[in-house]
C-alpha cells in the first residue's frame, strides 16, 4: 500500500465510525503563544481538550502536518527521526474511551491494513487493568504479547492526563539485539511503536492529586511514514515511497548510488528529509528569517544546502526537489500543489542569498578547525561562532554539528554573550519614540464603562496623576495624565499616533500631547497644563487637532488600501508586520522574500490611486468576532481584539478588524505616492507612502527639481532624459579620449623612462621617476615599460601632494632568477617613510617623504642588484 493510500484508508475507516474528517491544521499554531510550531496530531485540538472551544464533533479524525527539531542531528543518522512527518490520529472528546479505541486501533492494523496479529505488541500502564483487559480478554491478545510499562502515562505538569496504551510491530529477530529479555521498549530496532492511544482520565492538581473527569477523552497518534515503512517492507522511513524519490533524485544530480557510502546516505536522507519540511513550513506561511519560525525554516534549508555540497552538488538544486515533493504529498496537502510556484520562489531566493558566503565561511571554519586541531584544542570560541553566524549566515546549530564531525565542541555562552552584545548595540542604535508615562493607580474605575465618543462636546475629569502619583489638582506648566469621563481623542493602536489637541476647564487649559490606552481599556490623555489651574470633577470641553486627525485618516485608510495592493500584486502570502500612521507619512512592513520591482510598485501605486479615484465609501461596522472572520476580515498585526469587533471595509477592494480613524469615503485620501520600499530584516519589507497634503507636496518638490535640473542642462523639461543621455554620451566620448591621450603622453615619455635601464647578471632593470595623475595610470605606464623590454624588472616611482607612489612589475622569467617585486617594492616604501608589499610578480606601495623619491628608487634599484648577484 502506497503512503497516499494509507492515510486515505486511515481517515476513511474513522469516518466510518462516526468521526468528521479535518484537514490537516497549518503548522502555525492558531492562538497558542506557547507554541512554535505544530509538533504533535493533538496540538491544534488542545482547546477541545481543555473545554476552552467546543469541538465540531465529539469524534474527529485528522492527518496532521508536524515540525520538530528537537533532535535534528539524528535526522539520516536513525530509521525513524524526522523533521516533518505526518500524523494520523483519532479523536474523543467526551464520546467513546478506552474499548473503542482499543477495538477500532485493532481492527484498522489487522482488518483494513492486514498487519500480522503474531508481529504485533502493545504495552500498557502497570494500574491500568482496564486497558489490559480489552487487549488481553476482548481483543484475545495472548499475555507475551502485553507488557507493562510505568513510562505509559501521559502528563504535562497540571491539567488532564492519563494512561497510555502503544502499539508495537515485530520487525524481526534480525533486527533485534539478541538479548532474551528483548521486548516493547528496549532501545533496539527490533519493535517499532506505530501507534499511541492516551486514555485522558484525570486532571493532575497543582498538589499534585489525580482527580477523575467527568468527561473522559481519547487522543491517538500513529505514525503515517512508520505505518507506510512496515506495509512496504522497508528498512527505514527514509526508503519508503513518500521520502525516497527524493533521495533517488538527489542522488542523481549528485551521480552518486545510495547504499555504498554510510557519509553519502546521511546526506542524502537528511535532504530528503529536510526539502519537505521547507516546502511544507513555507506553504503555511513561513518565510527565512534569523527569528523564531523563520530561523527553523532557515536553520533546515542551509542544512540541506550543505550536505547538498558535501555530496558534490554544485549551484541551486533545491527548487528541482520542490516539484519531487509537491508530486509525493500533493494528493494529501492540496495547498502545497497551489503554492508550489511560490514556494520554489522562496527556496531559490533564500538557497542563492546563502550560496554566496557559504564557500566563504567554509573556508573560515575549516581553518578554524586545522588551527584548533594543530593547537590540539577542542572548542571554537564563542566569537567565531557568532562572525559566522553574523557575517556568512551560518546557524550556531550548524557550526556546531561541521564542529562534531572533527571532534570539537563550540563556546555556546561566548556565542550567546556577543548575540547580546548585538543586540545591545541594536537597541541603543534605535530611538525611543515611546513616551515613558508612570501611570497612576484607578482602581477605583474599574466598574466603569468608559467609551470613545466621538461627538462628545463636555465631560468631566475623574482622575489626574502627576509622576506615579493621583492628585487633585495641577497649576500651570506641570505635565500631567488626565482620565476623564468621555473623551472624542483617539487612542494611540493599530500603528496609528494617538490624537492631539486641548481639554479646556472652567479655570484652566491642558494641552494634549498624545492619547494612549491602558491594557484593559481605558484611554488616559498625556498634557501639559498650558493656562491657569485643572481639578478633579472639573466640566471641560474639548479641541481635538481635526487637521491632524484627518491627515492621519487618510493614511490609515491608505494603509489598508495599501495591504490589498500588495496581496493583490506579491502574493496571498503578504502580511502585515508591522505599521505606523503618522500625520505626514505611513510606514507598512509586510513579509515578502524579495525586493519588490520597478513594475511591482507601479502596479501597487495604480491600484492604490485607482481605489481613491472611486470614490467609494467606506463600511465601518461592528460585529462578533465570527462574523468578521466569516466576511474574510484581515486582523492587523500585534493587535488584540475582544469579542466584538470593529471592520472596516472599502467595498470589493479591503475588509480589516481595525479600530483607527478613517475617512469616510476613499477621494478623501487624495492621492497616495510611495516614497520608499527597502527590506529592514530578512523576510520582512518596509514601504514609506504619502497621501494628500503631502504627496502633493512631494510632486511639487519632483517638479521643482525638473525644473531646475532642465535649465541646469539647458533643455526643455519634457526633453530633459534625452539631454541627460546626450551629456552622459559626451562624457563617456571624452573619457575615452582623455585615457587615450594620456596613454599617448606616457607613451611619448617612454625614452626618459627608459633612461634608467640597466643590466645585472643578464637581468634587464628599468627604475625611474614618472609623472602620473594616481596609481591606475602608473600602473598603465609600468604595464607598457614591462612589455616594452619584454624580459625583466620595472620600478617605478611618482610624488603627489604629500605622499609618494611605487609599482614593480616583474616577468615570470625574471621572478625565477630571484626577483620579488612585493619586496624590492616594500624596501622603496620604507626609505620614503611608507611601506607595502605584494607578489613576487606585481606590487604596489605608498610612502609620507615626497623630498625621498630619487632616495628611494636608489634604494629600490639596489634591492634588485641584491636579488640576482
Amino acid at each position: 500500500m502506497k503512503g497516499n493510500e494509507l492515510r486515505q484508508a486511515y481517515l476513511q475507516f474513522f469516518e466510518s465510525k462516526g468521526h468528521l474528517k479535518l484537514d490537516s491544521y497549518p503548522l502555525i499554531p492558531e492562538n497558542d503563544p506557547s507554541l512554535l510550531l505544530i509538533g504533535a496530531g493533538m496540538a491544534p485540538l488542545k482547546p477541545f481538550f481543555t473545554g476552552k472551544l467546543v469541538p465540531p464533533r465529539t469524534r474527529v479524525t485528522t492527518c496532521q502536518k508536524c515540525i520538530r527539531t528537537g533532535d535534528i542531528e539524528n535526522v539520516g543518522r536513525t530509521a525513524r527521526h524526522h523533521t516533518f512527518f505526518e500524523m494520523l490520529g483519532n479523536f474523543s472528546f467526551g464520546d467513546y474511551f478506552k474499548k473503542d479505541a482499543i477495538h477500532w486501533a485493532w481492527e484498522f492494523l489487522t482488518e483494513v491494513i492486514k498487519l500480522d496479529k503474531n508481529r504485533l505488541y502493545v504495552t500498557v500502564y502497570p494500574d491500568d487493568q482496564e486497558a489490559y483487559d480489552v487487549w488481553h480478554k476482548e481483543v484475545g491478545l495472548p499475555d507475551s504479547h502485553i507488557s507493562r510499562l510505568e513510562d505509559n502515562f501521559w502528563e504535562i505538569g497540571e491539567g488532564p492526563c492519563g494512561p497510555d496504551s502503544e502499539i508495537f510491530y515485530d520487525l524481526g529477530e534480525e533486527r533485534g539485539c539478541g538479548s532474551p529479555d528483548c521486548a516493547p521498549g528496549c532501545d533496539c530496532d527490533r519493535y517499532l511503536e506505530i501507534w499511541n492511544l492516551v486514555f485522558t482520565q484525570f486532571n493532575r492538581t497543582a498538589e499534585g492529586t489525580y482527580e477523575p473527569l467527568e468527561k473522559k477523552n481519547i487522543d491517538t497518534g500513529a505514525g503515517l511514514e512508520r505505518l507506510a515503512s512496515v506495509l512496504q517492507n522497508k528498512e527505514s522511513n527514509f526508503e519508503t515511497d513518500l521520502i525516497f524519490p527524493i533521495i533517488e533524485r538527489a542522488a542523481q544530480m549528485a551521480k552518486v548510488t545510495y547504499h555504498t557510502d554510510a557519509n553519502t546516505d546521511v546526506s542524502l536522507k537528511v535532504i530528503g528529509d529536510h526539502i519537505r519540511a521547507i516546502a511544507v513550513l513555507i506553504g503555511d506561511g513561513v518565510l527565512p528569517s534569523n527569528e523564531g519560525r523563520g530561523y527553523v525554516l532557515r536553520r533546515i534549508l542551509r542544512r540541506a544546502v550543505r550536505h547538498g555540497r558535501l555530496l558534490g552538488i554544485k549551484g541551486l538544486f533545491l527548487t528541482e526537489l520542490i516539484d519531487v515533493v509537491v508530486d509525493i504529498l500533493g494528493p494529501g496537502l492540496k495547498d502545497l500543489v497551489e503554492k508550489k510556484s511560490f514556494i520554489k520562489r522562496v527556496v531559490a531566493n533564500e538557497e542563492e542569498r546563502f550560496n554566496q558566503t557559504l564557500e566563504q565561511g567554509l573556508a573560515m571554519l575549516t581553518a578554524l578547525v586545522d588551527e584548533l586541531k594543530k593547537n590540539e584544542a577542542t572548542v571554537i570560541g564563542g566569537a567565531d561562532v557568532f562572525k559566522l553566524y553574523d557575517t556568512y549566515g551560518f546557524p550556531w546549530e550548524l557550526t556546531e554539528e561541521i564542529a562534531g564531525e572533527s571532534g570539537l565542541s563550540i563556546d555556546m555562552e561566548g556565542f550567546e554573550k556577543a548575540m547580546a552584545e548585538q543586540r545591545a548595540r541594536a537597541r541603543a542604535a534605535r530611538e525611543d519614540v515611546d513616551a515613558k508615562v508612570a501611570t497612576p493607580d484607578i482602581t477605583f474605575l474599574a466598574n466603569e464603562t468608559l467609551t470613545a465618543d466621538e461627538d462628545a462636546k463636555a465631560s468631566e475629569i475623574l482622575m489626574i496623576g502627576r509622576g506615579a502619583n493621583r492628585v487633585d489638582r495641577a497649576e500651570d506648566g506641570e505635565e500631567v495624565t488626565v482620565i476623564v469621563l468621555t473623551t472624542p481623542f483617539h487612542a494611540e493602536g493599530g500603528g496609528q499616533l494617538g490624537d492631539t489637541g486641548y481639554i479646556v476647564g472652567p479655570m484652566g487649559k491642558l494641552e494634549v500631547h498624545n492619547t494612549k490606552k491602558l491594557p484593559e481599556g481605558t484611554t488616559y490623555h498625556i498634557a501639559t497644563v498650558v493656562e491657569g489651574s485643572v481639578a478633579v470633577g472639573d466640566d471641560v470641553t474639548f479641541e481635538v487637532d481635526t487637521a491632524r486627525r484627518l491627515s492621519m485618516a487618510r493614511n490609515h485608510t491608505a494603509t489598508h488600501l495599501l495591504h490589498a495592493a500588495l496581496k493583490r500584486v506579491l502574493g496571498d502570502h503578504v502580511n502585515q508586520a508591522g505599521s505606523l500612521v503618522m500625520p505626514d507619512r505611513l510606514r507598512f512592513d509586510f513579509t515578502h522574500f524579495s525586493p519588490v520591482s520597478d513594475d511591482e510598485m507601479k502596479e501597487i501605486t495604480r491600484l492604490v490611486n485607482e481605489e481613491i479615484l472611486k470614490a467609494q465609501n467606506l463600511t465601518i461596522q461592528e460585529m462578533g468576532m465570527d462574523e468578521a472572520k466569516a466576511l474574510g476580515a484581515m486582523a492587523l498585526f500585534g493587535e488584540k481584539y475582544g469579542d466584538r469587533v470593529r471592520v472596516v471595509t472599502v467595498p470589493d477592494f479591503s475588509i480589516e478588524l481595525c479600530g483607527g480613524s478613517h475617512v469616510p469615503n476613499t477621494a478623501v485620501i487624495g492621492s497616495f505616492r510611495i516614497v520608499s520600499e527597502g527590506g529592514i530584516g530578512s523576510g520582512v519589507r518596509r514601504i514609506e507612502a504619502v497621501t494628500g497634503a503631502a504627496a502633493l507636496k512631494l510632486a511639487q518638490d519632483d517638479q521643482e527639481k525638473l525644473a531646475t535640473l532642465a535649465t541646469m542642462v539647458k533643455a526643455k523639461p519634457e526633453a530633459l532624459v534625452q539631454r541627460v543621455q546626450q551629456l552622459l554620451d559626451e562624457t563617456k566620448n571624452l573619457e575615452h579620449e582623455l585615457a587615450a591621450a594620456r596613454k599617448e603622453l606616457a607613451s611619448g615619455s617612454m625614452n626618459d623612462v627608459l633612461a634608467g635601464k640597466f643590466d645585472v647578471n643578464g637581468l634587464t632593470g628599468v627604475v625611474a621617476e614618472v609623472k602620473a595623475n594616481d596609481m591606475e595610470e602608473l600602473r598603465n605606464i609600468a604595464d607598457m615599460v614591462r612589455d616594452h623590454i619584454g624580459s625583466g624588472v620595472v620600478l617605478l616611482g611618482m610624488a603627489g601632494e604629500g605622499k609618494v607612489n611605487f609599482v614593480c612589475m616583474a616577468t615570470k622569467d625574471a621572478v625565477k632568477q630571484g626577483i620579488h617585486a612585493g619586496n624590492i617594492v616594500k624596501q622603496t616604501a620604507q626609505a620614503a617613510g611608507g611601506n607595502g608589499g605584494g607578489r613576487p610578480d606585481m606590487a604596489q606601495a605608498g610612502g609620507k617623504k615626497p623630498e625621498a623619491l630619487s632616495e628611494a628608487l636608489a634604494v629600490g634599484k639596489q634591492a634588485i642588484v641584491n636579488m640576482v648577484q
